[in-house]
């Protein structure tokens, strides 16, 4: 039976089915939404490496969070424009699964660096006369750091079982990136373990660092609630409020999107929640971070005075 089955070397991404004139509209939209992403995520990092105002912990996972959207975007965004101006392009197996890599890599530390600063603000909130001791700079970059381990290990172990498995036809992928499910469905090979292993570090991966979060805001909204004066529960919960935004989005994709089970029927509808979480957050982090926050606008325009009006200082 192994005989007369041939190993594929090559694998061919689907991307959008679409007719030509709405992959031209498609391809002006992405790209515009590449440049404007990879633009807003530089001009975040830039600011809080070079504006005192802005170092602090809340920024400096900010800057993290930048950085992690800037190789979720990067890793699948340019294949996935080039698609819309070819009919076929051939990828190899091992670069597909690298594609895969970073994006787990990318997704699981974006779930964790979530997670860490939904505690920071934790900590501002309900302990603030014991913030600057619990969050000091050697807490902040220690737990910066585990979180890009994690992120860095946690697909290993799956690639590790992809790459055993065989690939024997079709070669096609329905989808604008190699993702697990679409990679799985092109496998001879039994992938019960696979699956299963894949499954088990989803939960991990996507409900305990959201665990973290509904525990971390429970307590902010309940410290919130007690605060003496409107105006003063206002400031607080404007802190809060940019993250929550981002956090409802991106895990509330995820989770639809690897936890909750699926009978493998719908990749039309998996392919518009992929672009929420690889697309779009990418794009509305910096959007969100940068007019719903009052120290990066004004680092923003103390920037724009120093390059346009440098006689000033």
């Amino acid at each position: 039976m192994q005989e007369n089955q041939t190993v594929i070397q090559e694998l061919f991404i689907m991307g959008f089915q679409v007719s030509h004139g709405y992959k031209i509209l498609l391809f002006v939209l992405f790209l515009s939404v590449y440049v404007i992403t990879i633009a807003g995520n530089l001009l975040i990092i830039s600011l809080v490496a070079t504006c005192s105002q802005l170092f602090y912990p809340m920024y400096f996972y900010l800057s993290n969070l930048s950085v992690c959207e800037i190789l979720l975007t990067t890793n699948i965004s340019p294949y996935m424009i080039h698609l819309l101006l070819v009919d076929k392009s051939p990828v190899s197996v091992a670069r597909c699964f690298l594609q895969f890599y970073f994006f787990g890599t990318s997704a699981t530390t974006e779930c964790f660096l979530l997670a860490v600063m939904s505690y920071d603000r934790y900590l501002a909130i309900c302990n603030p006369l014991r913030y600057s001791s619990i969050m000091d700079e050697k807490r902040c970059h220690d737990l910066a750091l585990c979180v890009w381990v994690i992120g860095l290990s946690a697909t290993v172990g799956t690639i590790v079982l992809l790459c055993k498995l065989e690939f024997c036809g079709p070669n096609v992928i329905d989808h604008f990136f190699c993702d697990r499910e679409p990679i799985l469905k092109l496998s001879c090979s039994d992938t019960i373990m696979v699956r299963a292993q894949a499954l088990v570090f989803s939960f991990i991966i996507t409900l305990f660092p959201f665990a973290v979060i509904l525990w971390s805001y429970a307590s902010i909204i309940l410290t919130i609630l007690r605060m003496p004066t409107a105006v003063v529960r206002k400031k607080a919960f404007s802190t809060c409020s940019s993250h929550l935004m981002v956090v409802s989005m991106y895990y509330g994709t995820l989770i639809i999107m690897y936890v909750v089970p699926t009978n493998g029927q719908r990749f039309n509808a998996n392919k518009l929640l992929s672009l929420l979480y690889t697309v779009v957050t990418p794009l509305l982090n910096p959007i969100i971070y940068s007019f719903r926050n009052q120290e990066i606008k004004g680092s923003l325009n103390e920037a724009l005075r120093r390059i346009f009006c440098p006689e000033k200082y």
